[in-house]
């Protein structure tokens, strides 16, 4: 069995004139004999994720594997931080990601390129139990080799969506904001749909949102609280500071809490 704690919680939102906020959820998987992380974020994220890391005990030397559902900057950047652990992708997402040429879009194309010569990288496909109780399932649209990972190993199975399925309202609607393929990501929603109701209680940590849960009436409602949030310096001096609350409370489908 895992311990799964959620160390970054992603976010449900953009930036109106400064493009994706590249929030996205960071989540770490503890057993006897390994340290894990699903997705590892943005840059912004370094500073915040170091801290969480300490909170929960675990040194970058400690994660023995890092796992990618996807190759885009929010999700994958920061797999160079952590040298001792072996890396996860999908065999097709990073050859459909080394194969692009630079484009205003969200893949690093220098960190593709490590990725794809990085020796410590290893190629999976949909299917693969590839660590203890963790399997890939392709869920393709968002990008073409995106997957999913579903954690069989504990007694409440956990659904890792990446960006498949980005948050409660992409699940509900079953429309997704941004997509190379919108046929393909409906019908990913769909397969998510089905394996989050194949087992009662199932957890499903989306790329940006919190921890959801389907209730007795098979409605998608959040585990935890949302933590989100800007500082910001319009006056002038740096002690005084405007804070911005982007929790949004009022508009929170709360459920139980873990």
């Amino acid at each position: 069995m895992y311990r799964v704690d959620v160390l970054v919680q992603g976010f449900p939102g953009k930036g109106t004139c400064h493009g994706g906020l590249g929030w996205s959820t960071i989540t770490l998987l503890r057993s006897n004999e390994r340290t894990i992380l699903i997705d590892v974020g943005a840059f912004g994220i370094r500073k915040p994720l170091a801290k969480q890391l300490r909170a929960h005990g675990v040194a970058a030397s400690d994660v023995t594997d890092v796992v990618l559902t996807h190759a885009h900057y929010d999700h994958a950047v920061n797999f160079v931080l952590f040298d001792r652990a072996t890396v996860w992708i999908g065999a097709e997402e990073l050859r459909w990601a080394a194969a692009q040429p630079p484009g205003f879009d969200p893949l690093p194309e220098l960190y593709v390129d490590a990725l794809d010569a990085d020796p410590r990288v290893r190629r999976i496909a949909a299917g693969d139990e590839f660590l203890p109780g963790l399997r890939a399932i392709a869920a393709p649209g968002h990008t073409p080799g995106s997957l999913i990972f579903y954690l069989t190993a504990n007694d409440v199975p956990v659904i890792f969506t990446g960006d498949a399925a980005k948050n409660r309202a992409e699940l509900v609607s079953r429309r997704v904001d941004a997509t190379e393929d919108e046929a393909a990501s409906a019908a990913s929603i769909e397969a998510i749909w089905q394996l989050w109701r194949a087992m009662p209680g199932t957890l499903l940590i989306p790329g940006h949102d919190l921890t959801m849960q389907l209730d007795a009436s098979g409605k998608p409602v959040y585990v935890g609280e949302r933590r989100a949030g800007i500082s910001a310096w319009f006056a002038e001096t740096l002690e005084e500071t405007s804070e911005f609350d982007l929790s949004c409370a009022a508009h929170a489908d709360r459920g139980p809490h873990p």
